[in-house]
């Protein structure tokens, strides 16, 4: 069996060194036409947010701050995986897998780790409690990057099935957002003996079915789909076609990594127009960092090209018990009539009074306090 070793987040001066200088010369384009940001990211703001990565931001306390965590890799697949373990300290804990997707990453679930392993600190019942393991999706953050094709979703879920087989977890429960989603979804699918449940936020393999009039949830859906397709899709197009052209500019420019991120901060949390009415600019900036200082652009964008167009995502029917949270600024809210075709054991459906896509770092509370619901029948049975 593959060893696993402790790891520490620890990034060398000369890579900050590097990072202040590139920000401190960037060269800027002019500013929008219009006084939205229906043309992208601001000017004025992304400068801003540059300038204060440069002068104000410390990486060393929030580097400090992740690094309460415990963290690990092991070899998985021929890849030295990144990941996240917290045991709680109550015995009967349920191990719990949850994954992040892009432009996320482990950031996004700092809030949410600590309510988890230990609900009697934060309000919970000790029957609640979770060891829960964050990993990193090859290709992003302290993941190994792949070199070869390959890496695409069904791949990932099996091997979060390996991993988790060799922490020791028999059984155990996942959750996950975005490709979080999809990767948990399929691993609900390929590994039903020993995944319990599945908890997730996003249903991205969920065609409409709409026969007659659309109900409201339809309604909703339709409209996201129509908004995603003509004014939001177009990172996702370049990313599934040409990531590696895309990765020249994003790996050489922080300005550009940022703002290429932080647009859909803005676009996809339910901010009310600002994404720094829902996250501050350090939380923002810590996920922009784990792009930056791994240079990722290219490897965390190539889970697109492997997932869209002709090779087409694969989506095997999950009968593991399903728990679905529907935040209501999420780019397409999951309708559950769409979902039940590949869903086939859906056991509890949550309709949110807030949030976004980004459900962990923008409503973590909520977000705990379904999941402990969800996964409480499944513990013994």
């Amino acid at each position: 069996m593959a060893a696993i070793t402790p790891y520490r987040i620890s990034v060398t001066d000369a890579v900050l060194d590097d990072l202040k200088a590139r920000l401190r010369n960037t060269r800027w384009p002019e500013a929008e036409l219009v006084n939205d940001w229906s043309q992208g990211a601001p000017l004025k703001w992304i400068q801003e947010i540059c300038r204060y990565w440069a002068e104000e931001y410390d990486w060393r306390c929030r580097e400090a701050m992740l690094n309460r965590f415990s963290q690990f890799t092991t070899e998985l697949d021929g890849l030295n995986i990144h990941f996240i373990h917290v045991r709680s300290r109550h015995p009967q804990a349920m191990p719990l897998v949850i994954t992040h997707g892009w432009p996320g990453s482990v950031v996004e679930f700092h809030k949410v780790i600590e309510p988890l392993t230990d609900p009697t600190a934060h309000g919970g019942d000790a029957a609640d409690a979770f060891h829960v393991v964050c990993p990193s999706i090859p290709g992003f953050g302290f993941s190994e990057k792949p070199t070869t094709t390959g890496w695409g979703v069904d791949r990932i879920a099996s091997t979060w099935a390996t991993l988790m087989a060799r922490l020791g977890y028999a059984r155990y429960g996942a959750q996950g957002g975005d490709w979080g989603s999809t990767i948990t979804a399929s691993l609900g699918a390929l590994d039903p003996q020993h995944c319990a449940g599945i908890h997730v936020t996003l249903a991205m393999n969920s065609r409409p079915n709409v026969t007659g009039e659309s109900t409201r949830e339809e309604a909703r859906a339709l409209a996201g789909i129509e908004h995603y397709r003509e004014w939001d899709s177009g990172y996702a197009m370049q990313q599934s076609t040409r990531p590696q052209t895309l990765a020249y500019g994003l790996t050489d420019s922080p300005a550009g990594q940022a703002a290429w991120i932080l647009e859909k901060f803005w676009a996809w949390t339910d901010c009310n127009g600002h994404p720094e009415n829902i996250l501050s600019r350090d939380e923002m900036l810590d996920n922009v960092m784990l792009y930056w200082v791994t240079a990722t652009a290219a490897s965390s964008a190539r889970l697109y090209w492997e997932s869209f167009g002709w090779k087409r995502i694969t989506a095997p029917a999950v009968s593991a018990p399903t728990g679905v949270a529907v935040f209501p600024k999420e780019i397409i809210a999951p309708v559950r009539k769409w979902m039940e075709s590949r869903f086939t054991n859906i056991q509890h459906w949550t309709e949110m009074p807030k949030g976004g896509h980004f459900a962990a770092f923008e409503q973590p509370d909520l977000l705990v306090q379904d999941v402990r619901k969800f996964f409480r029948p499944l513990r013994q049975s």
